[in-house]
């Protein structure tokens, strides 16, 4: 197989190609290739895997990175949702045109060579969601995003699933939950403190909270999501049906829930490393997203989730502190 996966370089995508690279060294996974796709040259060093770099808007080097031997694309790469709504032109254009010329070129590379459509994964977000908003997401609710980054997410939600009706490519897309803990420095997305108020106690630094702690999360692990975006790719498209559209599985947690178990976890004196300080912009973005989900639907795929904000404290420390 051959994989491409635009921003191959960050840090979810630097886990993805490492993923896969495992599944193909215990014979899980039939691997040639995989192109990192991104700003930046992939950070993982394997002759298994090549770098692309540039932009998804830029038709010339996409066609470097996708081709008629192209077998699947996961499409990481946006602009996040903080970035989006300071930047509303750069959403348009990365989140919407790029996710198009990605599309583009898939269909017209593999339908030259007479090949089957390549698997093309799109990773939406919870933020296509807006408005009044049930206790607990069913699988299927119509989408009435409140910022920039969410109607960018939808259209592209709508795009991809046209693209996989007319036959192009084979479609699956993926709402994400918000990812934590991430390591590294805070991103341009208005969840970043959903990482940072445990990320940087953790690390003896002070952290800030910028939503009421009542504030209710819908999270993954980067271990689960990675998991969970590898299992998209290998499933057979006969099991998800006409809307290519799934809601993969996280964990309701509210935000003063995080902050109990970073005490249960870490103790009171990394637990009084975080402050509050209200951030209105944000708390209006974040507030908008629902916090819970039906996903029996994708668990029945063989899709997981995270068993409790606990354990996902743990394994920060276990995997990137220790």
């Amino acid at each position: 197989m051959n994989i491409v996966i635009t921003g191959g370089a960050g840090f979810l995508g630097t886990l993805l190609i490492q993923h896969f690279l495992s599944e193909a060294d215990h014979g899980k996974l039939d691997l040639n290739e995989i192109v990192s796709f991104d700003l930046a040259a992939a950070r993982v060093s394997d002759p298994r895997v090549r770098s692309v770099v540039g932009e998804i808007t830029d038709r010339e080097t996409v066609l470097q990175a996708i081709t008629g031997e192209t077998d699947a694309v996961i499409h990481l790469a946006a602009v996040l949702s903080g970035g989006s709504e300071a930047d509303f032109d750069s959403a348009l254009s990365v989140n919407i045109d790029g996710t198009r010329c990605l599309l583009e070129a898939v269909r017209h590379t593999r339908s030259a060579k007479g090949a089957h459509p390549a698997r093309f994964v799109f990773t939406s977000s919870l933020a296509v969601f807006g408005g009044s908003l049930p206790q607990v997401m069913p699988e299927y609710w119509a989408t009435q995003p409140d910022s920039t980054y969410g109607a960018t997410k939808s259209i592209g939600e709508l795009l991809v699933n046209e693209y996989g009706r007319k036959g192009f490519v084979d479609a699956r897309i993926c709402r994400l939950p918000t990812i934590s803990v991430r390591p590294g420095k805070p991103n341009s997305a208005a969840s970043s403190f959903a990482s940072g108020i445990i990320r940087e106690p953790l690390n003896g630094v002070p952290s800030e909270v910028p939503v009421p702690h009542d504030t209710r999360m819908w999270l993954a692990s980067p271990q689960v999501a990675v998991r969970n975006l590898g299992r998209a790719l290998l499933v057979e498209g006969s099991k998800l049906g006409s809307w290519r559209v799934m809601n993969l599985p996280g964990i309701c947690v509210t935000v003063g829930e995080m902050l109990d178990s970073l005490e249960r976890v870490a103790g009171s004196e990394t637990r009084k490393l975080v402050s509050d300080k209200p951030d209105e912009s944000i708390a209006a973005i974040v507030t908008s997203w629902p916090g819970n989900f039906d996903v029996s639907r994708v668990e029945a795929l063989g899709f997981e989730r995270d068993r409790d904000f606990d354990s996902m404290v743990q394994q920060y420390q276990d995997d990137f502190l220790s």
